[in-house]
């Protein structure tokens, strides 16, 4: 069965874009722990990041870090947080976090956001890539 990213990717359920090549994309995510909280995903279905071959593997580093410049810019923090830990969806993914304390990076305080801050931030975060 598909993940949810599959299904992200493949169009069947909507998501806050802000950035996407042939093999990657990066969406906001929904559950965010911080403002701006954004998740990059390669396209292929791969359950553990270790898993990928060597070419997406840093293809999704550089994809993951030329968002986190962006959300950067677009997001007011100390810095950008990057984690990957994957129990919870089985697809290779990136957490990048804006943290401006520990507790941002804790995955257990969130923010909720309404659907129009969703799509500002998404926007603000694209035209800054």
């Amino acid at each position: 069965m598909a993940s949810i990213f599959t299904k992200i990717i493949n169009g069947d359920i909507p998501c806050y874009k802000v950035a996407e090549t042939k093999d990657f994309i990066a969406f906001l995510d929904v559950n965010p722990n911080a403002k701006g909280h954004t998740l990059c995903v390669p396209k292929i279905e791969v359950d553990q990041l270790f898993d990928l071959d060597e070419v997406t593997y840093v293809g999704l580093m550089e994809f993951s870090r030329s968002v986190a410049i962006a959300l950067k810019k677009a997001v007011p923090c100390k810095r950008v947080g990057v984690s990957v830990i994957g129990l919870e969806v089985p697809h290779v993914h990136v957490h990048l976090i804006p943290l401006n304390s520990m507790d941002d990076a804790r995955f257990i305080n969130k923010v909720t956001l309404e659907k129009e801050e969703f799509e500002a931030i998404a926007k603000s975060i694209s035209d800054r890539l």
